[in-house]
């Protein structure tokens, strides 16, 4: 799943290729996946790109003060198409594309535009049409940017006081609560910060308060570094091959060598180290804690 460093590169990217670009049309090729019907779809047509930003894992293509937000889920991503095909898509079947933002002839005289895309078969993708995105509850209901200069420790200290004894892990994870970080940079500020993922948010001591902190900006600052300037193509690479624990089950941890462990949910999975964050002893896993017992 695309989050905060790879939203912001994506942002970055496209502001570049689509900033002063006019949008010919949009073509839909998934109806489930466009969440809006005022203003319609066809009110991007014709307009200019004024700029690409994020809020959160959002993206957000301002064209002549119409707004298409885009939230790519799990398996969600853009693709830059250098030129596209003459038709437009056909609606449904099987292809994973979701929607299509076609541009005018660039001066080569080449028709290019973006490609929105989603692989499997769970459907979570998002599309919205706004005159302001602040009127989508998804980003209204959003919490303060970790990147924010207004985002200080003191601002992580209140919200894990006010986060009771909720898992640190889901803490951070929470939209409402902290906007932009997911599954991978939750497990890896955990990892930095040397904490188990399971660690009741208000039990930090100001000292480990403070190390949190550290950690969960110098990791996302540091990713958001390493990828922006990179195509969209190339981020999700670099974003797998700079991870610690996030996805190495099994692999030696970079920093003691002790082995990578997992712990698996209904949807998900975490990783972390036991010799760096829960002073060498592993957490029950739901598929093995039986046999623990």
């Amino acid at each position: 799943m695309p989050e905060l460093p790879e939203v912001h590169a994506l942002a970055h990217d496209l502001d570049q290729r689509l900033r002063g670009r006019p949008i010919t049309r949009i073509d839909l090729a998934s109806f489930q996946a466009l969440k809006t019907f005022d203003p319609p779809l066809f009110a991007l047509h014709g307009t200019l790109v004024e700029s690409v930003t994020r809020h959160g894992k959002f993206l957000d293509i301002d064209a002549s003060g119409v707004h298409l937000v885009i939230h790519l889920a799990r398996a969600g991503w853009i693709r830059w198409r250098e030129e596209l095909p003459a038709l437009p898509p056909k609606p449904g079947g099987k292809s994973p594309l979701a929607a299509r933002v076609v541009l005018d002839e660039d001066e080569a005289g080449h028709t290019n535009g973006l490609d929105i895309t989603e692989a499997g078969t769970k459907k979570s993708l998002a599309i919205y049409v706004t005159h302001d995105p602040m009127t989508l509850d998804n980003i209204a209901r959003l919490g303060p940017d970790p990147l924010a200069d207004d985002f200080t420790v003191d601002l992580l200290a209140e919200i894990l006081h006010d986060a009771g004894r909720a898992q640190i892990k889901g803490v951070l994870r929470h939209q409402g609560t902290i906007a932009g970080i997911g599954n991978a940079y939750s497990d890896e500020i955990l990892h930095a910060a040397r904490m188990s993922p399971f660690k009741p948010a208000s039990s930090l001591a100001d000292a480990e308060v403070e190390t949190l902190y550290a950690a969960l900006r110098t990791t996302l600052t540091d990713a958001v570094e390493r990828s922006t300037g990179l195509a969209a193509s190339e981020l999700k690479g670099e974003k797998k091959s700079h991870m610690a624990v996030h996805g190495r089950t099994g692999e030696k941890c970079p920093v003691c060598g002790d082995v990578v462990r997992e712990v698996s949910f209904a949807g998900s999975s975490l990783q972390y180290c036991a010799t760096c964050q829960t002073g060498g002893k592993p957490l029950a896993d739901r598929r093995t804690s039986k046999f623990l017992k």
